[in-house]
């Protein structure tokens, strides 16, 4: 029970990762607020509810400043204060290159996928140095790590994400709160589901994640482990960190691949 007691914000809880995590933060004590644009957020909190835990839905743009302040006011009416926020809500802008980008799209790309992190460390960090120490977790990606990985759009504000997280964790000194981001790989989550249905129907399930040592894609709470870990005392001394969760993907540049037993051609 890491989080007994401890008042906790998710962004994108209606589904995928963010899903998993309000469920095990909830699992494992924790007064959740799930927060998202759809109704998928209703349908967490009444799992979270059902089974035993504690949970409050509100429906918010993760980009609008507006919604992010109602969000933190709602944890600090129903809980008390603050103590955790894991800043998940992202989309993914499609696969564009930067020549076919529209600038409205990219925009509208930044806006959810950093900006919105951003505001959630501008106003939850300050409730949560309130209680002398406590985490922010924020959702990159391994496209924000090198190319390849997504959109030049999607790339260029999980890149932003990366650098938010370890700049919030230094102007967060000496106030007890640890910023850290995850980085996914694949991950069968609302935005990739596409990919796994169509590699489902056409048997080639083989084929998604190839690319990783591991060979396959993720599920959504292999995810949610790792920002849990974050959140935790476990990960007491870990601060201003990007961790990628990506099978082994981001720790090698293209190769040729050595097969086990044989040389790939």
């Amino acid at each position: 029970m890491r989080f007994q007691h401890k008042s906790i914000i998710v962004t994108g809880a209606g589904s995928g990762i963010g899903r998993a995590a309000a469920t095990l933060f909830a699992a494992e004590g924790g007064r959740v607020v799930c927060a998202d644009q759809t109704e998928g957020a209703d349908a967490t909190a009444t799992a979270i509810l059902d089974a035993g835990g504690t949970a409050e839905t509100i429906r918010m743009d993760a980009g609008r400043e507006e919604d992010v302040q109602r969000t933190v006011a709602l944890a600090l009416e129903r809980f008390g204060g603050l103590d955790i926020i894991f800043a998940n809500a992202g989309i993914s802008g499609g696969m564009a290159n930067i020549f076919d980008t529209d600038v409205t799209l990219i925009t509208e790309v930044l806006r959810v996928n950093l900006i919105g992190p951003y505001l959630a460390i501008k106003h939850a960090a300050p409730e949560i140095a309130k209680r002398g120490q406590g985490a922010i977790i924020l959702t990159a990606s391994v496209a924000g790590i090198r190319s390849g990985a997504g959109s030049p759009a999607y790339s260029a504000s999980k890149a932003g994400v990366i650098n938010l997280a370890k700049t919030a964790a230094q102007q967060l000194s000496g106030s007890g709160v640890r910023v850290n981001a995850i980085c996914p790989g694949l991950t069968e989550t609302g935005m990739t589901k596409p990919t796994f249905d169509y590699a489902r129907e056409a048997g080639k399930m083989d084929r998604v994640g190839r690319l990783n040592p591991l060979r396959r894609g993720a599920q959504p709470e292999e995810l949610a482990r790792v920002a849990l870990f974050l959140a935790s005392d476990d990960a007491s001394y870990v601060n201003g960190q990007a961790i990628a969760v990506d099978g082994g993907l981001s720790s090698s540049h293209p190769v040729t691949k050595q097969e086990y037993g044989r040389t790939a051609v």
